[in-house]
Protein backbone atom coordinates (compact mmCIF):
# COMPACT_ATOMS: atom_id res chain seq x y z
CA UNK A 1 0.00 0.00 0.00
CA UNK A 2 2.75 1.95 0.97
CA UNK A 3 4.46 1.52 -2.35
CA UNK A 4 1.69 2.46 -4.72
CA UNK A 5 1.01 5.67 -2.42
CA UNK A 6 4.71 6.22 -3.07
CA UNK A 7 4.41 5.35 -6.69
CA UNK A 8 1.74 8.21 -7.49
CA UNK A 9 2.77 10.90 -5.38
CA UNK A 10 6.24 10.63 -7.80
CA UNK A 11 4.08 10.02 -10.55
CA UNK A 12 2.91 13.18 -9.72
CA UNK A 13 6.15 13.99 -11.28
CA UNK A 14 6.87 15.38 -7.80
CA UNK A 15 8.17 18.43 -7.54
CA UNK A 16 7.62 22.14 -6.55
CA UNK A 17 10.76 23.48 -5.80
CA UNK A 18 10.37 27.01 -4.38
CA UNK A 19 14.23 27.61 -3.43
CA UNK A 20 15.26 30.20 -4.34
CA UNK A 21 18.82 29.27 -5.81
CA UNK A 22 17.04 27.60 -8.41
CA UNK A 23 15.48 29.68 -11.38
CA UNK A 24 11.56 28.91 -12.33
CA UNK A 25 11.54 27.94 -16.16
CA UNK A 26 8.22 29.41 -17.93
CA UNK A 27 5.96 26.43 -18.23
CA UNK A 28 4.41 28.22 -21.82
CA UNK A 29 6.83 29.07 -24.72
CA UNK A 30 4.16 30.22 -26.35
CA UNK A 31 4.86 34.23 -27.08
CA UNK A 32 1.86 35.40 -29.53
CA UNK A 33 -1.66 33.82 -28.68
CA UNK A 34 -4.39 35.13 -30.52
CA UNK A 35 -8.27 33.55 -30.92
CA UNK A 36 -9.32 32.76 -34.49
CA UNK A 37 -13.09 33.35 -35.42
CA UNK A 38 -13.02 30.88 -37.31
CA UNK A 39 -10.39 27.95 -37.18
CA UNK A 40 -10.25 25.06 -39.67
CA UNK A 41 -7.94 22.46 -40.54
CA UNK A 42 -8.34 19.86 -43.53
CA UNK A 43 -11.77 21.36 -44.42
CA UNK A 44 -12.76 20.14 -40.78
CA UNK A 45 -14.09 22.44 -38.65
CA UNK A 46 -12.20 22.56 -34.80
CA UNK A 47 -14.42 21.89 -31.76
CA UNK A 48 -13.21 21.44 -28.30
CA UNK A 49 -14.03 17.40 -29.16
CA UNK A 50 -11.22 17.40 -31.63
CA UNK A 51 -8.41 18.46 -29.07
CA UNK A 52 -9.76 15.89 -26.72
CA UNK A 53 -9.58 13.08 -29.04
CA UNK A 54 -6.59 14.10 -29.89
CA UNK A 55 -5.20 14.30 -26.46
CA UNK A 56 -6.32 10.90 -26.15
CA UNK A 57 -5.33 8.87 -28.87
CA UNK A 58 -1.57 10.68 -29.64
CA UNK A 59 0.98 8.77 -29.71
CA UNK A 60 3.54 10.58 -31.62
CA UNK A 61 4.78 12.59 -28.29
CA UNK A 62 6.10 9.26 -26.66
CA UNK A 63 7.28 8.12 -29.79
CA UNK A 64 8.99 11.10 -30.37
CA UNK A 65 11.23 9.96 -26.90
CA UNK A 66 12.00 6.46 -28.36
CA UNK A 67 13.11 7.91 -31.81
CA UNK A 68 15.91 9.58 -30.11
CA UNK A 69 17.48 6.42 -29.80
CA UNK A 70 18.49 7.19 -34.18
CA UNK A 71 20.28 10.32 -33.47
CA UNK A 72 23.29 11.48 -31.74
CA UNK A 73 22.64 14.33 -28.94
CA UNK A 74 24.18 16.20 -26.33
CA UNK A 75 21.85 15.64 -23.09
CA UNK A 76 21.76 17.55 -20.20
CA UNK A 77 19.96 16.61 -16.85
CA UNK A 78 19.93 18.20 -13.68
CA UNK A 79 18.34 17.46 -9.99
CA UNK A 80 17.83 19.48 -7.39
CA UNK A 81 16.46 17.81 -3.76
CA UNK A 82 15.35 20.41 -0.91
CA UNK A 83 15.40 20.30 2.60
CA UNK A 84 11.97 21.68 4.68
CA UNK A 85 13.39 25.36 3.96
CA UNK A 86 13.43 24.48 0.70
CA UNK A 87 17.55 25.19 0.87
CA UNK A 88 19.38 22.75 -1.37
CA UNK A 89 20.35 19.45 -0.09
CA UNK A 90 21.62 17.50 -2.97
CA UNK A 91 21.95 18.09 -6.49
CA UNK A 92 22.85 15.34 -9.30
CA UNK A 93 24.52 16.97 -12.69
CA UNK A 94 24.99 14.91 -16.03
CA UNK A 95 26.08 16.01 -19.39
CA UNK A 96 25.83 13.03 -21.64
CA UNK A 97 26.57 12.40 -24.97
CA UNK A 98 24.49 9.78 -27.42
CA UNK A 99 25.91 7.67 -29.85
CA UNK A 100 23.38 5.89 -32.16
CA UNK A 101 25.45 3.28 -33.83
CA UNK A 102 26.71 1.71 -30.48
CA UNK A 103 24.09 2.69 -28.80
CA UNK A 104 25.87 4.15 -26.13
CA UNK A 105 26.47 6.57 -23.82
CA UNK A 106 29.75 8.58 -22.53
CA UNK A 107 29.66 10.69 -19.45
CA UNK A 108 30.81 14.21 -20.35
CA UNK A 109 29.97 14.95 -16.43
CA UNK A 110 29.26 13.12 -13.67
CA UNK A 111 28.71 15.16 -10.63
CA UNK A 112 27.14 14.74 -7.10
CA UNK A 113 26.66 16.80 -4.39
CA UNK A 114 24.84 16.84 -0.94
CA UNK A 115 22.42 13.73 0.44
CA UNK A 116 21.45 11.71 -2.73
CA UNK A 117 22.24 7.82 -2.77
CA UNK A 118 21.52 5.84 0.56
CA UNK A 119 23.98 3.15 2.03
CA UNK A 120 23.07 0.76 -0.50
CA UNK A 121 23.87 2.74 -3.45
CA UNK A 122 20.04 3.17 -4.54
CA UNK A 123 18.64 7.35 -4.38
CA UNK A 124 17.41 8.69 -1.41
CA UNK A 125 14.43 9.95 -2.91
CA UNK A 126 12.04 7.98 -4.79
CA UNK A 127 11.16 10.57 -7.33
CA UNK A 128 14.64 10.67 -8.05
CA UNK A 129 14.68 6.75 -8.27
CA UNK A 130 11.59 7.71 -11.23
CA UNK A 131 12.82 10.44 -12.91
CA UNK A 132 16.19 8.07 -13.49
CA UNK A 133 14.47 5.32 -14.62
CA UNK A 134 11.84 7.33 -17.07
CA UNK A 135 14.31 9.19 -18.70
CA UNK A 136 17.71 7.80 -18.59
CA UNK A 137 16.38 4.50 -20.03
CA UNK A 138 15.06 6.89 -22.82
CA UNK A 139 18.99 7.34 -23.87
CA UNK A 140 19.47 3.25 -24.15
CA UNK A 141 18.24 2.08 -26.65
CA UNK A 142 15.86 -0.91 -25.40
CA UNK A 143 13.90 1.95 -24.50
CA UNK A 144 12.73 2.03 -28.42
CA UNK A 145 11.94 -1.70 -27.94
CA UNK A 146 8.99 -0.99 -25.61
CA UNK A 147 6.08 -0.05 -27.06
CA UNK A 148 3.90 2.23 -24.56
CA UNK A 149 1.62 0.62 -22.29
CA UNK A 150 3.53 -2.69 -22.02
CA UNK A 151 5.10 -3.85 -19.01
CA UNK A 152 9.23 -2.24 -18.15
CA UNK A 153 10.26 -5.42 -16.89
CA UNK A 154 13.23 -4.22 -15.12
CA UNK A 155 12.76 -6.62 -12.39
CA UNK A 156 12.50 -4.20 -9.57
CA UNK A 157 9.16 -4.03 -6.97
CA UNK A 158 8.42 -0.88 -8.61
CA UNK A 159 8.44 -2.00 -11.85
CA UNK A 160 4.35 -1.99 -12.62
CA UNK A 161 4.30 1.77 -10.88
CA UNK A 162 6.62 2.87 -13.38
CA UNK A 163 4.47 1.87 -16.34
CA UNK A 164 1.47 3.63 -14.39
CA UNK A 165 3.80 6.50 -14.84
CA UNK A 166 4.30 5.98 -18.33
CA UNK A 167 0.56 6.04 -19.02
CA UNK A 168 0.14 9.20 -16.61
CA UNK A 169 2.70 11.20 -18.15
CA UNK A 170 2.14 10.50 -22.40
CA UNK A 171 -1.55 9.85 -22.31
CA UNK A 172 -2.91 12.32 -19.34
CA UNK A 173 -6.65 12.04 -19.53
CA UNK A 174 -7.16 8.38 -19.77
CA UNK A 175 -7.61 6.38 -15.75
CA UNK A 176 -4.75 5.18 -14.30
CA UNK A 177 -6.00 2.19 -12.40
CA UNK A 178 -4.70 0.36 -9.60
CA UNK A 179 -4.14 3.78 -7.52
CA UNK A 180 -6.48 4.52 -4.50
CA UNK A 181 -8.94 7.31 -4.46
CA UNK A 182 -7.38 9.02 -7.43
CA UNK A 183 -7.19 6.53 -10.04
CA UNK A 184 -10.28 8.04 -11.94
CA UNK A 185 -9.29 11.64 -10.86
CA UNK A 186 -6.68 11.33 -13.93
CA UNK A 187 -9.82 11.12 -16.16
CA UNK A 188 -10.71 14.66 -16.87
CA UNK A 189 -12.38 13.95 -20.10
CA UNK A 190 -15.09 12.20 -18.81
CA UNK A 191 -18.73 13.08 -19.10
CA UNK A 192 -18.61 13.34 -15.22
CA UNK A 193 -15.75 15.48 -14.93
CA UNK A 194 -16.14 17.92 -17.97
CA UNK A 195 -18.70 19.51 -15.71
CA UNK A 196 -15.69 21.23 -13.47
CA UNK A 197 -13.42 22.14 -16.25
CA UNK A 198 -13.59 25.07 -19.35
CA UNK A 199 -12.03 23.85 -22.61
CA UNK A 200 -10.35 26.58 -24.96
CA UNK A 201 -8.20 26.69 -27.71
CA UNK A 202 -6.01 29.57 -29.62
CA UNK A 203 -3.94 30.01 -32.18
CA UNK A 204 -0.56 30.88 -31.85
CA UNK A 205 3.06 30.61 -32.51
CA UNK A 206 5.84 28.32 -30.69
CA UNK A 207 9.19 29.18 -30.61
CA UNK A 208 9.05 32.18 -32.67
CA UNK A 209 7.99 30.90 -36.17
CA UNK A 210 6.23 27.55 -35.62
CA UNK A 211 2.30 28.11 -36.12
CA UNK A 212 0.40 26.18 -33.63
CA UNK A 213 -2.77 25.62 -31.85
CA UNK A 214 -2.83 26.20 -27.92
CA UNK A 215 -5.08 24.17 -26.25
CA UNK A 216 -5.82 24.17 -22.44
CA UNK A 217 -7.98 22.56 -19.92
CA UNK A 218 -8.61 24.86 -16.19
CA UNK A 219 -10.87 24.23 -13.94
CA UNK A 220 -13.49 26.61 -13.75
CA UNK A 221 -13.32 29.53 -11.59
CA UNK A 222 -16.71 29.77 -10.14
CA UNK A 223 -16.65 26.09 -8.46
CA UNK A 224 -16.76 25.92 -5.08
CA UNK A 225 -13.17 25.74 -3.22
CA UNK A 226 -14.49 22.31 -1.70
CA UNK A 227 -15.07 21.38 -5.37
CA UNK A 228 -11.57 22.98 -6.72
CA UNK A 229 -9.65 20.88 -3.52
CA UNK A 230 -11.48 17.22 -5.06
CA UNK A 231 -10.27 17.98 -8.75
CA UNK A 232 -6.49 16.15 -8.72
CA UNK A 233 -5.47 18.30 -12.28
CA UNK A 234 -5.71 22.10 -12.16
CA UNK A 235 -4.61 22.61 -15.64
CA UNK A 236 -3.05 20.83 -18.78
CA UNK A 237 -1.82 22.47 -21.68
CA UNK A 238 -1.11 21.23 -25.37
CA UNK A 239 0.59 22.73 -28.30
CA UNK A 240 -0.09 21.23 -31.40
CA UNK A 241 1.52 21.84 -34.76
CA UNK A 242 -0.87 23.14 -37.10
CA UNK A 243 0.45 21.48 -39.89
CA UNK A 244 0.10 17.86 -39.15
CA UNK A 245 -1.94 18.26 -35.37
CA UNK A 246 0.56 16.70 -33.88
CA UNK A 247 1.80 17.61 -29.98
CA UNK A 248 4.80 19.96 -30.08
CA UNK A 249 4.38 20.90 -26.10
CA UNK A 250 2.63 19.81 -22.88
CA UNK A 251 2.27 21.39 -19.34
CA UNK A 252 0.32 19.76 -16.51
CA UNK A 253 -0.25 21.03 -13.03
CA UNK A 254 -1.57 18.79 -10.21
CA UNK A 255 -2.64 19.51 -6.80
CA UNK A 256 -3.95 17.06 -4.56
CA UNK A 257 -4.42 16.15 -0.78
CA UNK A 258 -5.91 13.80 1.75
CA UNK A 259 -5.54 12.15 5.22
CA UNK A 260 -2.83 9.93 3.20
CA UNK A 261 -0.81 12.24 1.16
CA UNK A 262 -0.80 15.28 -0.19
CA UNK A 263 1.28 16.53 -3.47
CA UNK A 264 1.91 19.82 -5.89
CA UNK A 265 3.58 19.40 -8.82
CA UNK A 266 4.29 20.94 -12.64
CA UNK A 267 5.77 19.74 -15.35
CA UNK A 268 6.53 20.84 -18.63
CA UNK A 269 7.44 19.17 -22.17
CA UNK A 270 8.49 20.81 -25.17
CA UNK A 271 9.59 19.22 -28.25
CA UNK A 272 11.68 20.82 -31.50
CA UNK A 273 12.23 19.67 -34.90
CA UNK A 274 15.66 17.99 -36.42
CA UNK A 275 14.90 17.88 -39.99
CA UNK A 276 11.38 16.53 -40.27
CA UNK A 277 11.61 14.84 -37.06
CA UNK A 278 10.05 15.42 -34.00
CA UNK A 279 12.51 15.42 -30.33
CA UNK A 280 12.41 16.24 -27.07
CA UNK A 281 14.41 19.49 -26.18
CA UNK A 282 13.32 20.46 -22.68
CA UNK A 283 11.76 18.95 -19.49
CA UNK A 284 11.17 20.68 -16.61
CA UNK A 285 9.82 19.47 -13.44
CA UNK A 286 8.98 21.47 -9.95
CA UNK A 287 6.75 19.96 -6.62
CA UNK A 288 6.86 18.39 -3.49
CA UNK A 289 4.85 15.66 -2.14
CA UNK A 290 3.99 13.89 1.38
CA UNK A 291 3.16 10.71 2.97
CA UNK A 292 2.61 9.22 6.26
CA UNK A 293 5.45 7.92 8.24
CA UNK A 294 7.98 8.96 5.17
CA UNK A 295 9.95 11.56 4.57
CA UNK A 296 8.70 14.41 2.59
CA UNK A 297 10.16 14.94 -0.70
CA UNK A 298 10.88 18.00 -2.49
CA UNK A 299 12.84 18.04 -5.93
CA UNK A 300 13.28 20.12 -9.18
CA UNK A 301 14.37 18.62 -12.40
CA UNK A 302 15.54 20.70 -15.61
CA UNK A 303 16.76 17.81 -19.08
CA UNK A 304 17.91 19.68 -21.80
CA UNK A 305 18.63 18.06 -25.38
CA UNK A 306 20.73 19.45 -27.83
CA UNK A 307 22.93 19.00 -31.09
CA UNK A 308 20.91 16.46 -32.71
CA UNK A 309 22.65 14.70 -35.71
CA UNK A 310 22.73 11.45 -37.49
CA UNK A 311 26.42 9.33 -36.34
Amino acid sequence: MRSLLLFFLCIAFTFKANAQEIPRFNPDTIKTITLDTVVNITAKRLSVQTFIDAVVTDTSFYKAFQHMKKYGFIAENSIYTYDKKNKVNGSIYRKIKHNSKAPKMEYLVKKDDGRIYKKNGKFQLYTVEMFDYIFMNAYKSEFSSTSFGTPSGDGSSNAGYKDKLKTLIFSPGRPVKGLPFIGNKTEIFSPNMRQYYDYSFFSATYLDSIPVYRFKVSIKPDLSNWTKDGLMIKELVTIFDKRNFEILGRYVDMKYSNMLFDFDVQMNIEMSYFGEEKLPSKISYQGNWNVPLKKEERASVLILHKAYHVN
